[in-house]
Parts: structure tokens; C-alpha cells; sequence
């Protein structure tokens, strides 16, 4: 048996940390619990798939981070058997950074980003000289670059791909300040900016609902492949019998509608 850090989500990012019992071998799940990290506190299609999973003898539980900058850690260090909270082009990057070999086992959603605002209703209420925060990760970061260019804002050099940076820029109309915040940050910085680029779990922790509350939100298309969420384990784990149940659990058509009904539309299952 291992013990791992349970971090427990907490205003001002301040983490809590406790002990819970995991298991990573190909026996998990049939005497200890299999731990998931995920971010944010609303997790109410996981809940749902680890009821399901209960029912097949399978026991799994959530293990709540604040932010981004843990979970992959978290994994790659077996302090948690999986995790559910990034796409696949974060997990790209922080294994290019880290030297880690997580890998993908199965696709969840497309949680589209959006821009959000506490005082305006349209995008085209944006002044000259506006504030604008969106996340300081290498993969959000320039994904919000690249939404703030498709709603006319800037323009960003072709040749930065998909990770383009604040210093790939090349045209700035309305002179926008930029400000790179923590992902878990952007939604608590509204109320000092014009808007936020905020990812939809975080969005939907702070009381929006993506598809009715962005004033712009990102579209879903064939390009938006490195943007689908996934459940990632250890490269050794990833033909792990029960690990593949939870995937085929989460995979499920009434999981779609649990996905559709707590997420009003906001988000796509990409497996379907």
C-alpha cells in the first residue's frame, strides 16, 4: 500500500493536505480505491461514473487539486493511480518539460474556452487600452491567443502553431494589455479586468455557464483535436484491465447525458 496527498480545493488556492489509501498495480480496485485527480469542485459526471463503477465492484475516488500545476505531478510520481483535467496538447507539453511518460487512455470532452466579463455584454464594448487576462500555461496561453484572434482582437504570427506567445503578436489594435495569470487565477480577476479567458471547468466553478454567460466562446472544430480532454495514466498502466473499465464507464451513453444536462451544452463528448 502507498499513501498519497490528498489536495483538497480551497479559496485563495490554499491546499489542505490529508491521506488516503491507492493502489496502481493491476490489483487496484479490488481492495483499495483508485484515486482520480481532477480540478476544480464540480464533478458531477465523475460522481456519476464512479456510482456505476461501484456497481461493478470497482472502487474509485476523486482527488480534488486547486490548480493545473499538480496533477500530472501528482501521477508521474504514483501519488494517484490516473487524472482527468487536461487536453491532450497539455500533456504534450508538461511530458516535453518534465521528462515524464504519462500517456492518454481515453477522450472525455471539448470544453470550448471562452471570454468572459463582469461588465460588459459584447465583445464590441471593448475600449482601447482594456485589460485582458487569460492563462500563463504554454498550451492555454496560446490557445487563448489564438481565441482573442478569432474574435478580431489581435493578430498572432502563423508560424507559432498552436502554442503562439504574447511575443508572437503582431497586431494589436485597440493597444489590449495582456495579463498572464495562473489558469485557476482568471476567473478571480474579473473584477480587476475587462475580461478573462477563463477554461470552462473553471468557468463553471465560478457560477458560469459556458454556452450562456462567455461573450465569445471558442468553436469547436476538425482543429480542435489537441483541445479534447483526456484520462491520463502512467505509460506502464496504460493496458491496466480496470483503468480501461473506468474509461469504458466514463464512455458511456447515459454518461452523455449527464454530461449534457450538468453542463448545459458546454460540453462535447469527444469519444462520441
Amino acid at each position: 500500500m502507498k499513501t498519497i496527498k490528498k489536495w483538497v480545493l480551497a479559496a485563495g488556492l490554499t491546499l489542505g493536505v490529508g491521506v488516503l489509501a491507492a493502489c496502481g498495480d493491476s490489483t487496484a480496485g479490488e481492495s483499495e480505491p483508485i484515486t482520480i485527480g481532477v480540478v476544480g469542485a464540480e464533478n458531477d459526471v465523475w460522481d456519476f461514473v464512479i456510482d456505476k463503477l461501484a456497481e461493478e465492484g470497482i472502487e474509485a475516488e476523486l482527488v480534488q487539486f486547486a490548480d493545473y500545476n499538480q496533477p500530472n505531478n501528482a501521477l508521474a510520481e504514483g501519488e494517484i493511480d490516473l487524472n482527468s483535467f487536461q487536453h491532450k496538447l497539455f500533456l504534450e507539453s508538461f511530458n516535453e518539460d518534465n521528462g515524464t511518460d504519462l500517456v492518454p487512455i481515453g477522450e472525455t470532452v471539448i470544453a470550448p474556452l471562452g471570454i468572459y466579463s463582469d461588465s460588459l455584454e459584447s465583445i464590441d464594448e471593448l475600449e482601447e487600452n482594456a485589460s485582458v487576462a487569460i492563462p500563463n500555461d504554454v498550451t492555454n496561453g496560446g490557445r487563448a491567443l489564438l481565441l482573442l484572434q478569432s474574435a478580431g482582437l489581435i493578430s498572432v504570427d502563423p508560424e507559432a502553431g498552436v502554442t503562439p506567445t504574447i511575443h508572437d503578436i503582431t497586431d494589436n489594435p485597440l493597444n489590449l494589455s495582456i495579463e498572464e495569470l495562473d489558469a485557476a487565477q482568471t476567473a478571480r480577476a474579473l473584477q480587476d479586468v475587462s475580461v478573462s479567458v477563463i477554461n470552462s471547468g473553471m468557468a463553471v466553478d465560478y457560477g458560469f455557464v459556458p454556452t450562456e454567460d462567455a461573450i465569445v466562446l471558442e468553436e469547436v472544430s476538425d482543429d480542435s483535436d489537441p483541445y479534447i480532454n483526456i484520462i491520463a495514466a502512467r505509460e506502464e498502466d496504460k493496458d491496466n484491465e480496470v483503468y480501461q473499465k473506468i474509461v469504458e464507464a466514463y464512455q458511456s451513453e447515459d454518461t452523455i447525458e449527464v454530461i449534457a444536462e450538468t453542463s448545459k451544452g458546454s460540453s462535447i463528448p469527444a469519444w462520441d
